[in-house]
């Protein structure tokens, strides 16, 4: 009998375990910026502070800024050979290479098909994915060649954040989050129960309600609460298996432990 209890004890405390994912406390540093973009592998981090977008590493700084567009809407560094810069303004998408010299500009005023665009995220290849308000449809774009590689059925409600990666979209609406392959194709849709942005890494999605985090494994539709400490999360970024959270005066570091 006793030997039993055991044994439903243990299988509870492993079913409870991985109910939430756990991190451990590695670091904070002091930072100040309006908003940050990316850190890599590499410790190389990128921002925006006052309209400028900085790219930062242990050895040195550079810098982009146009002052001719307006504010920096979004930036995206998944890529950091095609880094883009979204100005929401002036419908316009700068792409620079990893000196941050502009490689190509896209300006959707002056398509043959106008586009207005709203959200701005990296795709495969020489394209990107936008959201066309007008069409309420989201579109892989080749801005070299001006086409549309693919696109979505419209969504019906108001779009609240975009990420990708090479193969994969995730548009988050207030009613759902939707997952796309490359082809255009609708891979999961999930309710939104409160979300309100994500973040990407590895086919892994962190999303963000409230000041608080939730875990979403690849091919899985559980959302595990992420355990941390009482924290004002501004912005969050994930690489590998480290957390960032940025309080808008703070950077600290978790370690995410994913079995």
């Amino acid at each position: 009998m006793k030997i039993t209890v055991y044994i439903l004890f243990f299988i509870s405390v492993s079913t409870f375990a991985q109910d939430v994912l756990e991190t451990s406390f590695v670091k904070k540093t002091d930072l100040k910026v309006d908003n940050l973009i990316g850190i890599d592998n590499f410790g190389t981090s990128y921002s925006i502070n006052n309209n400028v977008f900085y790219k930062t590493n242990t050895t040195k700084t550079i810098t982009y800024n146009n002052l001719q567009l307006g504010n920096i809407n979004s930036a995206n560094a998944f890529n950091p050979l095609k880094i883009n810069l979204f100005y929401k303004d002036f419908n316009t998408v700068i792409v620079l290479d990893n000196r941050l010299a502009e490689i190509h500009k896209i300006d959707f005023n002056t398509l043959p098909i106008y586009k207005n665009v709203t959200h701005v995220s990296t795709g495969h290849d020489n394209t990107i994915w936008v959201f066309n308000q007008d069409l309420q449809k989201l579109e892989l774009f080749d801005y070299k060649s001006k086409t549309i590689r693919a696109q979505t059925v419209p969504v019906q409600s108001a779009v609240l954040d975009l990420k990708s990666n090479y193969n994969s979209c995730w548009l988050l609406t207030e009613k759902y989050l939707y997952m796309y392959n490359y082809f255009g194709s609708l891979v999961k849709k999930l309710k939104n129960e409160g979300y309100s942005s994500l973040v990407e890494n590895n086919e892994n999605i962190i999303l963000k309600k409230n000041d608080s985090l939730f875990y979403l494994r690849k091919k899985s539709d559980k959302l595990l609460p992420i355990n941390l400490p009482n924290l004002l999360i501004n912005q969050f970024l994930v690489t590998n298996e480290t957390l960032y959270i940025y309080n808008n005066e703070t950077l600290q570091q978790f370690q995410l432990k994913i079995n």
